[in-house]
């Protein structure tokens, strides 16, 4: 996965006049990048594009405009792109009700661990997790995690952590994203 660059940023003031038109490509783009398991669990695949709009946003609503300060920026998102073969993904864990949510996440500290790719093979990759997220006793409802593939293209996400136990096949629109975001 192609990382951004300083040359791929453009000044805050900049990036408003255009704004509009490149928030509608990145929706698009992460649409068809986000996939849900289960009743709790959204898979955001990152991409260039999708990491890009994150820097282009935080710079502009904390108007960012220091170098340092923008190459932090880009060095910290770009964490989120996985290397070479791997696929880097945001971990979304969706709980509305603020009590049930506080007790699943406590409950749920090995879950990132167990939601996995299935490849066409039927091999089931686990991801590698930011240990940076947890603190050893709740998990963060936001994960950042990687898989590394491969190379080779998940046909589906599989979650077999007991209670949350799911499973969504990939569909035609998803595999020729994530296929293009592993040629890089």
């Amino acid at each position: 996965m192609r990382p951004v660059t300083r040359a791929d940023i453009v000044d805050y003031q900049t990036y408003g006049d255009g704004r509009d038109e490149f928030r509608r490509a990145v929706m698009a783009a992460k649409d068809v990048r986000r996939v849900h398991v289960g009743e709790h669990v959204t898979l955001l695949f990152e991409n260039h594009l999708t990491v890009r709009y994150q820097i282009q946003e935080i710079m502009r609503v904390e108007r960012i405009a220091r170098e340092a300060d923008v190459q932090n920026e880009i060095d910290t998102y770009n964490e989120l792109l996985g290397g070479d073969g791997e696929l880097g993904c945001t971990m979304l864990i969706e709980i509305d009700d603020p009590e049930e949510r506080a007790r699943k996440l406590t409950a749920w500290l090995g879950l990132p661990a167990r939601v996995l790719l299935e490849l066409d093979d039927g091999t089931r990759v686990a991801p590698t997790v930011d240990a940076r997220q947890r603190d050893g006793t709740r998990l963060s409802s936001v994960q950042y995690v990687k898989y590394a593939v491969g190379g080779r293209l998940p046909v589906a996400v599989g979650i077999d952590f007991p209670g949350a136990e799911a499973r969504t096949e990939l569909n035609d629109a998803q595999r020729a994203a994530l296929r293009e975001d592993l040629r890089g």
